[in-house]
C-alpha cells in the first residue's frame, strides 16, 4: 500500500541515515525541501525530494498544499503512568510554598505515590492511556515513560506492567524507564540505605526477569539521591542490561551530571543548574543533555542554560518532563515555543532538539526522529502556515492538520 503526499509548501527535517544527533552550530541547520512530495509504503518513508521529481501514481495520494510536514515529535522523558494529580499542591505554591516545603510535608512525589499504590492497574492503565492519546493527538509520535511513582516492589512492577501494555496496545515506539530512585518512601527515611537495598536486590531482578524496561534513572538531588547513592544503583542497574537516563542539576549541581557520564548514560535531564564544569564533563561523551522547560515554566525555576550548551559544540533535546507535580502537560508543541520564548533557542535548534535529538536520547535514532528512507512514517501534518516558526510564535494555537503514525492518520 503506497500513499503520495503532493504539494508539500515544505518538508521539515530531511536528513540521510548517517545522522544521529546533531550539535553546537548545526543545530542552527534544519534541513528542508520545499514544493515537495513524500512516499510512503505501509509503515514506511520510501522516497521524497521535490515535486518536480513527484512519482506518476500511489494507492493514495493527499494534496498537502500551503501545509507542511515534520517528524513527530520525540519526548524523551515522561511520567505519563501516574494516579489521580496534585492539584491542591499548585495552590500551595501559588500561596507561597515551595516544591521542597511540599515535599518535606508529605507532598510530592510520595503523594502520587500512595494514590498509585491504591489504584488497581487497570484504572492506572485507562488513566495513562488517555494521556498517551492526547499526547499523540499533539504531534507526539515517541515516548519514554518512567516509573518511580510506586516506591514498593509491587507497584514499580504495576507501573511498567501497564507502560507495557501500553507499548503492546499503541503502535508508537515507547521506552521504559525503571525510576524506584524517584524518592526514599516514608517508611526509610531513616533508612535510606535499605530503600536501595529494596531497589538493587528485589526490584532489579524482577523488573529484569520481566524485560520491563530498557532504561534506568535516578533523581540524583540533594535531598533525594545522593552521588554515591546514584553511582552504586546505576552500577546495579547496568548489571541487568540497564541502560541509565538520569535526573540531575534540577535544583543543585552536585556532581550528578559526572557520575552519569562515569556510566555511560544515554541522557542528563533537567540541568536547570548548571556550571562550567558540568558542561566541560559532557564534552567529548555520547551522553544527551535534555532540557525540560515546562517544568521550569510551571515551577517558576531557572530554565537550562540552552545557549551555553550548545556554544560548547554539545547536542541539547527538549522534552515535556509530563508528570502530576511539576509539569502536568505533554504538549511538546509548548516545549518547543517556551524553549524559543524563555531560552532563546531558535526555531531551527528547537525542533533539532525535539525530534531528531530527542529520538536519540531514546535510543530510537534508526526508527523515527527526522525525515529518512527507511525510517518509520511518524509525522505531522501542519494546518496552511507560512512557516515554521508559526509553531513556536503562535504558542497558544494548535496548527496540527493531522498525526500520522506509522503511515495512517490517527
Amino acid at each position: 500500500m503506497t500513499t503520495l503526499l503532493i504539494n508539500i509548501k515544505e518538508l521539515i527535517q530531511v536528513r540521510e541515515n548517517n545522522i544521529k544527533k546533531v550539535s553546537g552550530a548545526d543545530m542552527k541547520v534544519l534541513p528542508t525541501i520545499k514544493n515537495a512530495f513524500l512516499l510512503l509504503e505501509d509503515d514506511t518513508i520510501i522516497d521524497y525530494g521535490s515535486m518536480e521529481n513527484v512519482p506518476s501514481s500511489a494507492d493514495t495520494t493527499i494534496d498537502c498544499t500551503g501545509k507542511m510536514i515534520l517528524p513527530t515529535w520525540c519526548d524523551s522523558h515522561t511520567h505519563i503512568v501516574y494516579a489521580g494529580n496534585r492539584e491542591q499542591e499548585f495552590v500551595d505554591r501559588i500561596n507561597g510554598l515551595t516544591y521542597e516545603e511540599i515535599a518535606n510535608k508529605g507532598g510530592g512525589i510520595l503523594n502520587s505515590a500512595k494514590k498509585l499504590q491504591e489504584t488497581s492497574e487497570d484504572d492506572l492503565y485507562e488513566q495513562s492511556s488517555k494521556r498517551l492519546e492526547e499526547v499523540m493527538q499533539l504531534g507526539t509520535g515517541a515516548v519514554e515513560i518512567k516509573s518511580g511513582y510506586g516506591l514498593t516492589v509491587e507497584a514499580e512492577l504495576k507501573m511498567l506492567r501497564v507502560i507495557k501494555k501500553l507499548r503492546e496496545n499503541y503502535k508508537l515506539p515507547i521506552k521504559a524507564t525503571f525510576l524506584g530512585a524517584h524518592a526514599f518512601p516514608t517508611e526509610y527515611k531513616n533508612n535510606k540505605e535499605g530503600y536501595i537495598d529494596l531497589i538493587i536486590n528485589a526490584m532489579l531482578p524482577k523488573i529484569a526477569k520481566e524485560n520491563l524496561a530498557e532504561f534506568i534513572d535516578a533523581f540524583c538531588e540533594t535531598g533525594y539521591f545522593s552521588v554515591e547513592d546514584t553511582d552504586k544503583i546505576l552500577e546495579a542497574g547496568k548489571k541487568y542490561g540497564l541502560t541509565p537516563k538520569v535526573h540531575v542539576n534540577q535544583f543543585t549541581t552536585i556532581g550528578g551530571v559526572q557520575v552519569s557520564i562515569k556510566h555511560d548514560a544515554l541522557s542528563v535531564d533537567h540541568l536547570e543548574v548548571m556550571n562550567a564544569e558540568d558542561i566541560e564533563a559532557l564534552k567529548g561523551t555520547k551522553t544527551m543533555p535534555v532540557a525540560l522547560p515546562s517544568c521550569s515554566y510551571f515551577l517558576s525555576i531557572p530554565y537550562t542554560p540552552a545557549r551555553e550548551i550548545m556554544n560548547a559544540g554539545l547536542p541539547l533535546a527538549l522534552a515535556t518532563d509530563f508528570n502530576p507535580g511539576s509539569t502536568p502537560s505533554g504538549n511538546m508543541n509548548f516545549v518547543v515555543a517556551t524553549a524559543c520564548i524563555k531560552m532563546k533557542m531558535t526555531p531551527e535548534e528547537a525542533i533539532n532538539a525535539a525530534t531528531i535529538n530527542g529520538a536519540y536520547a531514546m535510543n530510537l535514532s534508526e526508527e523515527v526522529g527526522s525525515i529518512t528512507k527507511g525510517k518509520k512514517a511518524n509525522f505531522i501534518l501542519t494546518k496552511e502556515i507560512l512557516s515554521y516558526g508559526a509553531i513556536p510564535y503562535n504558542f497558544g494555537s494548535v496548527l496540527i492538520d493531522s498525526v500520522f503514525i506509522n503511515g495512517k492518520a490517527i
